[in-house]
């Protein structure tokens, strides 16, 4: 892991967003409430706050910190029939919170893609990306 002891502590923002495209009936199926399985949206929220919480248990090297917040908001696009998922993470730390909120944006995507499979197989993930940063060294990054 790279030291981060001497960093000081600043005020992290990251915003990572993440598109699910899929067929107009399962777009339809989400928009409704959902599936056999549940409301989607409601559950994809809940894993993808629970994925950022647990982002060091899943990618090597990465710090555990303190998160002060997550917000997984989706953006329903009915004429391309595609869900966007906006992931938003807080903390004051000595390092960035880009890697929760990257998880969280694709532990969502994943889980609308679980939870609707077996109704549309060919869904799509597409284009999660990191759209801003603040804070540390760097200071604000806007990507989009």
């Amino acid at each position: 892991m790279v030291d981060v002891t001497t960093k000081p502590d600043t005020v992290r923002e990251a915003v990572a967003r993440g598109t699910v495209s899929m067929q107009p009936a399962t777009f339809q199926i989400i928009k409704q409430g959902g599936t056999a399985k549940g409301d989607v949206l409601a559950v994809a929220q809940l894993a993808g706050i629970t994925a950022a919480k647990r982002t060091p248990d899943l990618i090597p090297l990465c710090h555990p910190i303190l998160i002060g917040s997550v917000n997984v908001e989706f953006s329903l696009n009915e004429a391309n029939n595609t869900i966007e998922i906006t992931s938003t993470v807080n903390s004051i730390g000595k390092t960035g919170v880009e890697m929760e909120a990257f998880t969280a944006t694709a532990v969502a995507a994943l889980t609308i893609y679980d939870m609707c499979k077996a109704v549309d197989r060919g869904m799509k993930i597409e284009n999660i990306r990191l759209t801003r940063k603040s804070g540390g060294k760097s200071g604000t990054i806007e990507l989009e």
